[in-house]
């Protein structure tokens, strides 16, 4: 989970490596347990579209046989006739942990093949989503990659009597380059309509929490260390991250009225309306995007006019 909690001391780098291939194969195995420890739990088909798309999946195959083979990742689904499965073992996580690209987070493991399988419904949907954007924004020429979306991000939130941090199921770093060079955040929250309308809307709140959240200063009020703290998001980001709700898992008409329980709680709760003023807000149906692309007109904005729009002009 990528946090902004300070994080224990980073241990030694592990003796464990990669298994000695030639040069692009060895790239190209290291690049499939960077994919599996940033993504969590992955299918066959999902490494292959973001690792090699261009390659024939047997190849693909055989690249996570082989790390299979010794023992940094595990499978799930083979024998049951479900989806083949990937995921990071233990000890695909010490040899990631160092890595650049996880420095200060916590690699993700499920504790076996049947932990991954309960995750892997929700994770999945939420891989999803991610793809919806890597296949638009390969098809725009836009700057996106498979890395550039971060799951299960979380934010301390102030000490209220109630859930002391904010988790979104995943962050977007996402870079238009035409018809202008315009660089996006989005929190993504990823609904199987699994709870109800109303927990759902109330995530809402949690975002307007983190987004009118100002830490307070250690010392006496008054002086210049309190004037300058700000506001706690300010510490990560240049602007608050749009937020955007991605739903999927029920009839459309269902999907449709959770909309409309969003856009209810953007317009009766103090809070959450005025962080609408400022913030970007929408809601999607999954299988909208993939099949219309996620910058067409297939957003609901949660505030205002309710026209569908693409998620860059909410």
């Amino acid at each position: 989970m990528t946090t902004d909690e300070e994080l224990e001391q980073t241990p030694p780098a592990a003796q464990e490596t990669v298994p000695a291939q030639s040069g692009l194969e060895e790239t190209a195995l290291r690049r499939a347990l960077v994919l599996l420890a940033q993504h969590r739990v992955l299918t066959t088909a999902q490494v292959h579209v973001m690792l090699s798309p261009a390659t024939g999946r047997r190849r693909i195959t055989r690249r996570l046989a082989t790390l299979l083979e010794e023992g940094l990742v595990g499978q799930h689904g083979v024998r049951r006739g479900l989806e083949q499965m990937w995921f990071l073992t233990p000890q695909g996580a010490r040899v990631v942990n160092d890595w650049p690209e996880f420095r200060g987070r916590t690699v993700f493991t499920p504790a076996g093949g049947f932990d991954a399988s309960l995750r892997v419904a929700h994770t999945h949907a939420v891989v999803r989503a991610h793809l919806a954007f890597l296949a638009d924004a390969q098809r725009r020429g836009d700057e996106y990659g498979p890395l550039d979306w971060l799951p299960e991000t979380a934010h301390r939130l102030p000490d209220s009597g109630g859930e002391d941090r904010l988790v979104a199921d995943a962050l977007l770093y996402y870079t238009a380059t035409a018809p202008r060079r315009v660089q996006y955040r989005a929190f993504v929250e990823v609904d199987r309509a699994t709870m109800s309308s109303e927990r759902l809307a109330r995530k809402l709140i949690a975002f307007a929490r983190f987004f009118d959240y100002a830490p307070q200063p250690v010392g006496r009020r008054g002086t210049v260390g309190d004037q300058a703290a700000g506001l706690a998001w300010q510490r990560f980001y240049p602007r608050f991250p749009r937020i955007l709700f991605v739903l999927t898992g029920a009839a459309r008409p269902s999907l449709e009225r959770r909309i409309e329980d969003l856009r209810a709680m953007v317009a009766g709760h103090p809070l959450v309306a005025g962080m609408s003023s400022e913030v970007p807000l929408g809601a999607a149906i999954l299988e909208d995007i993939e099949t219309q692309r996620p910058t067409s007109a297939v957003w609901t904005p949660l505030a205002g006019a309710a026209e569908p729009r693409s998620w860059m002009d909410l």
